[in-house]
């Protein structure tokens, strides 16, 4: 008979230090074991026969961006102080869903961070939006349009 699989979640205490030693998708906290993965749990024989915690994600599980991974992002909206983005791809890995993010003003650029001005588009119609520079056009819905933007 085989062994019950044990799903995961991140943030779940899996077992003490002094049991076993923090493998993949696992991190140690405050003494304990913790799962930084959502995934199935598999015990196994660590270096130094430590025993070992991993967490292992399904084959057929959401690939999920990390911190530093390069990715491929569409701006939904920008402000004075970010841009909010949706990530499509992570390297070069489309996903099936789109992940939201947010880019600080001072994080788009490594140099001239002051020099990075956000322009606010224009409604011009009930469900087009415009570029007041580059005067391109984007699909959105509009809540309210303001008579003077309205194109006639």
């Amino acid at each position: 008979m085989a062994a019950a699989r044990r799903y995961c979640v991140p943030g779940e205490r899996l077992c003490s230090a002094a049991e076993a030693a923090a493998g993949s998708g696992t991190y140690t906290r405050r003494g304990a074991v913790c799962a930084a993965l959502a995934g199935c749990l598999r015990r196994g024989g660590g270096a130094g026969g430590v025993p070992q915690v991993a967490v292992l994600r399904d084959a057929e599980a959401q690939l999920l961006p990390d911190v530093g991974a390069v990715v491929t992002c569409r701006v939904c909206s920008i402000n004075s102080r970010f841009a909010k983005v949706h990530i499509l791809y992570v390297g070069s890995t489309p996903l099936r869903s789109a992940f939201r993010g947010t880019i600080r003003r001072e994080d788009i650029r490594a140099t001239e961070k002051d020099k990075v001005v956000g322009v606010q588009m224009v409604p011009i119609s009930w469900c087009e939006m415009q570029c007041p520079q580059t005067h391109t056009k984007d699909f959105r819905k509009v809540a309210r349009v303001q008579p003077q933007f309205l194109q006639t």
